[in-house]
């Protein structure tokens, strides 16, 4: 730990100071990323840091196929020559989008750090994996505990829905062989004082619903009444999908039955945090979350459908809004998929749901996207203790277990790909730390023993069969 700290202070927290600056949005959020330059400059900064590290046999190159976003591509040799076991370590290095609301001297470009937290975009979502995955890997070699052969993939494409990564996962197959464990530090943790790890991860279907109804504008004293509003059939169609009074997803096949064994984690879950499942969120005075049930609230986070409208077009600002029926309305929709749906399924159905039987006769279309979720293979007895040990000597507290609500397109990916294969996903995002939103911090203390656990897994997944 002592280590740890040291490297963090002296050496992570300057070059996430740096990684911060950069605007390296994903390629979802700025179509001219590659003239920008940006997502360029935060791959070398990443590459030239991994490079400066004194590991034995470490290589670091950055691939970079045709038009896609670059991955940087890792590789550790085993302690032990011959052995042939691999870990896979995971993380990325695009960001999302500004966002509005930034707290006075804060910004999404502006590294800030008071206290135990460095604001600022992407610090904690996700730069700092790259850093914590090779510290944790020098932490190791200080003290000669042994390891299996590494490899380290940051990917630039995941906000995005990581479009690129199934490609370099092909293309490096070879390299990257058969692993038996993987880590991804690109997950949440349910607070600050233990490891937390990530069971489950919602699905997505994406996209943007456009309604039209005229080909221009007019004058809405003129025409309400007799052409319907844009926003109002937006609405109509929602409903199909959502039950506006509950929240409830009315379409069964977008939900999945909640296994035994996440129901008794949520309930542990619950059992932990309380109240602050919800209270970390900066509801306005008086709002309440939508159930008094904290184990629910979990499941509804973790394993149930839900639908959120994340953008519009279509829209006038306010000060320039007159009395004009619009031609038409966009609006870009989020709906969570429960781990074991099937996304490229529930794809078509959405899409089938919004476009049939349009009232009116109105032209409606769903640009749809998506992402599947995953539901971690049952936990060997070794990769349990280990946590276990890990969370303990580091935070002082056992490990705990609960479903995430985003997505990890790679993850999904990686479990069809290594069914065999164990799963550590864990990382920093905790209360109020707010990615993709305004105030998005890095926790450093939790990054730090986060990385020391990383670690311990690392050297009693070596010792697993000695």
């Amino acid at each position: 730990m002592s280590f740890v700290h040291e490297t963090w202070e002296e050496s992570i927290v300057p070059a996430l100071t740096e990684y911060i600056r950069i605007p390296n949005k994903s390629p979802m959020f700025d179509a001219e990323w590659r003239a920008a330059g940006h997502m360029q400059k935060a791959t070398k900064l990443i590459a030239a840091w991994c490079r400066a590290q004194k590991i034995p046999g470490l290589t670091v190159e950055v691939v970079e196929h045709g038009e896609r976003t670059p991955i940087i591509f890792m590789e550790i040799p085993p302690t032990r020559a011959g052995d042939t076991d691999t870990v896979l370590l995971y993380g990325h290095l695009d960001k999302q989008p500004e966002m509005v609301g930034w707290s006075e001297g804060l910004g999404p470009w502006t590294p800030v750090r008071r206290g135990d937290k460095l604001y600022g975009r992407g610090g904690a979502d996700d730069g700092y994996a790259a850093f914590a995955s090779l510290t944790a890997v020098l932490a190791l070699q200080r003290q000669n505990a042994p390891h299996a052969r590494l490899v380290v993939i940051i990917e630039a494409s995941e906000e995005s829905g990581s479009p690129d990564l199934p490609h370099y996962i092909d293309a490096l197959a070879s390299r990257i062989g058969e692993p038996s464990l993987v880590v991804c530090l690109d997950s949440g943790c349910g607070n600050y004082e233990q490891l937390w790890t990530t069971t489950s991860l919602r699905g997505l279907v994406g996209g943007t619903l456009s309604v039209s109804v005229l080909s221009e504008g007019v004058h809405s004293g003129d025409a309400s009444g007799i052409v319907p509003s844009s926003f109002r059939i937006a609405r109509m169609l929602l409903s199909r999908l959502e039950d506006e009074a509950t929240g409830q997803i009315k379409l069964p096949a977008l939900c999945g039955e909640v296994p035994a064994q996440r129901l008794e984690q949520a309930k542990a879950s619950a059992q932990i945090l309380g109240r602050e499942v919800y209270s970390k969120f900066p509801l306005v005075p008086g709002m309440k979350p939508v159930s008094e049930d904290v184990g629910e609230l979990i499941l509804n986070r973790t394993w149930r459908p839900a639908l959120s409208v994340t953008g519009a077009a279509g829209l006038p600002p306010l000060e320039s809004a007159g009395n004009v029926l619009r031609p038409g309305t966009e609006l870009k929709l989020s709906l969570r998929l429960p781990p074991n749906v099937h996304a490229e399924r529930a794809m078509a159905l959405v899409k089938e749901t919004l476009e049939k039987d349009p009232p009116y006769g109105a032209k409606v279309h769903f640009e749809a996207e998506g992402a599947g979720g995953w539901n971690a293979p049952l936990a060997e007895e070794w990769l349990l203790d280990s946590t276990s040990q890990a969370s303990q000597g580091a935070f002082g507290k056992p490990a705990a277990f609960m479903g995430e609500g985003g997505s990890i397109p790679f993850m999904g990916m990686l479990g069809e790909k290594f069914p065999k294969a164990q799963f550590l996903i864990t990382g920093v995002l905790g209360p109020q730390s707010n990615a993709h939103g305004p105030n998005e911090f890095l926790h450093l203390p939790t990054g730090e023993k986060i990385t020391a656990c990383v670690a311990q897994v690392l050297a009693q997944h070596h010792q697993r069969k000695r």
